[in-house]
């Protein structure tokens, strides 16, 4: 009999419901209620969401291991860490929206949609069966296909949509290939029981189940934004309402990577496959190109969207190192916890300067220190805190990182991974620094205008989170830390 942990079906329960009253709402109002209220139920629900997520984690002890379960969806320290980065990334979002979405219509579709979307991202965290996995897959991906289109008559907007639905297609099919590949050679989907029969299966089946592999490394990394898979992430980006693009980037792409980290760890054990320098080939690609891409780029959204490929690049390095060291996970899912609220802060500082001025290219943001000092404060510290500036959190996870791929004990390629991120690291200092001397020094006789309220609330939560962090970063690694063994392969190393 499968059992179900309580902890994801009482997250589905309050999203679901909120998500499927808030359309029902507003066709009973026709469409009347203002944009604050649908906000405002939408808030409260994620609130509500993620304080019992952070409530259980403080209180129970959970389980060290969720790997080998026989569960469908089960409830670790892993899941958690990932269930509380998507949740602060949709609160974000809808907190953004507060100001964004006023002059905009069909309020009770939108956060609906965003409430479903966060219940497939969460579910992408606590899945332990491949099929599960997939239908969280689906219910993540498709209502941001219609949120990346919400702003029907922008032209840009729909053509974002459609890049991203013909992408996001592809990469769905290639990864239920890689499920119907591994459950004909197994017999199960889930993923312990796929992993003892892989171990057990006749080796002239290898090739297929290193198929599959491949698979499910390619379908994700679409979604995480992995060179070569990352073709469609800046037009969507730019094109994309800000607010759902801080949604993409902040939160599909850590869905990406807790879906990629089971699959990964699965291949690695069962197949007995060591593909650790093909990882850091990806990685290394990953965030070189990232980061020139962004140089070259005048609209700001379209900087941050490939800034954010660049990010990918950094994770994986601890993906790369993990079979060598415990820092190499350690380091990656805090830096997925850091990215949450550095990039989904960005986007919403874009946002609000979206709303307010209806700019977004570089150029334009000539003296926007003077005229939206607190959006242009938390704009800046989230740019050095991507850029790994201490004392920001973002120091500490590329500290891990690196230091992981520093580590004794390594393959002798490992170190470039660390001298090739702090390369990286410093050529971001480039573009981010030309945003910062844009807005502090130039424009000199710009006066101050009126500031979106919601907008400076995200700000104010990411400036202290940001800062907090890293100043006193012990929290947070000891949380990264206990999330590391639900791995299982390197709990004990």
């Amino acid at each position: 009999m499968i059992e179900i942990t309580s902890t994801p079906i009482i997250l589905v329960a309050i999203l679901g419901t909120v998500g499927m009253i808030l359309p029902i709402i507003g066709i009973a109002k026709k469409e009347k209620g203002s944009n604050s209220f649908y906000a405002t139920i939408a808030f409260g629900a994620l609130i509500a969401s993620i304080g019992y997520v952070i409530y259980e984690t403080v209180t129970d002890q959970l389980p060290p291991s969720a790997l080998f379960s026989k569960d469908v969806l089960s409830n670790d320290s892993f899941s958690s860490l990932f269930a509380i980065a998507m949740l602060i990334v949709s609160i974000i979002t809808t907190a953004g929206s507060f100001n964004f979405m006023k002059n905009h219509s069909h309020h009770a579709v939108y956060y609906s949609l965003i409430l479903l979307s966060t219940i497939g991202m969460v579910l992408v965290a606590y899945s332990t069966d491949l099929v599960m996995l997939f239908v969280a897959w689906e219910l993540m991906s498709i209502p941001t296909y219609v949120l990346a289109g919400f702003l029907k008559k922008n032209p840009s907007s729909n053509e974002a949509a459609l890049k991203y639905f013909l992408f996001g297609a592809l990469s769905s099919a290639i990864i239920i290939y890689g499920i119907s590949l591994v459950y004909g050679i197994t017999g199960s989907t889930n993923i312990g029981e796929v992993m003892a029969g892989l171990q057990q299966m006749d080796p002239s089946l290898m090739p297929l189940a290193l198929l599959a592999a491949g698979m499910f490394i390619a379908g994700f990394g679409f979604k995480m934004g992995l060179v070569p898979f990352h073709m469609w992430l800046p037009d969507t980006y730019e094109g994309a309402p800000p607010t759902i693009t801080a949604l993409l980037a902040a939160g599909t792409k850590k869905a990406g990577f807790a879906a990629a980290l089971r699959v990964i760890i699965m291949g690695t054990i069962a197949l007995n496959v060591d593909w650790t320098l093909a990882l850091g080939v990806i990685a290394v690609m990953t965030m070189t190109v990232g980061n020139i891409a962004a140089i070259m780029q005048k609209n700001i959204s379209r900087m941050l969207a490939y800034s954010s490929i660049g990010h990918a690049g950094y994770i994986l390095i601890g993906l790369a190192v993990a079979p060598f060291t415990v820092l190499g996970i350690q380091g990656s899912l805090f830096h997925v916890l850091n990215h949450a609220v550095m990039k989904g802060a960005a986007f919403i500082a874009i946002a609000g300067i979206v709303a307010t001025l209806g700019i977004t290219n570089i150029d334009k943001l000539r003296g926007l220190g003077r005229k939206m000092p607190v959006i242009s404060i938390g704009l800046v510290i989230s740019l050095l805190a991507l850029a790994g500036v201490p004392p920001t959190s973002g120091f500490w996870s590329k500290l891990i990182l690196f230091g992981a791929a520093l580590d004794s004990g390594l393959p002798s390629w490992a170190p470039w991974l660390a001298i090739a991120g702090v390369l990286n690291s410093a050529l971001s200092l480039a573009y981010y620094g030309w945003i910062i001397r844009k807005m502090y020094f130039e424009g000199e006789t710009e006066k101050r205008i009126a500031e979106p309220k919601a907008i400076i609330g995200v700000m104010v939560f990411s400036i202290i989170f940001l800062v907090a962090i890293g100043v006193y970063p012990e929290p947070i690694i000891e949380f990264t830390r206990n999330a590391v063994p639900v791995l299982g392969f390197i709990a004990s190393k």
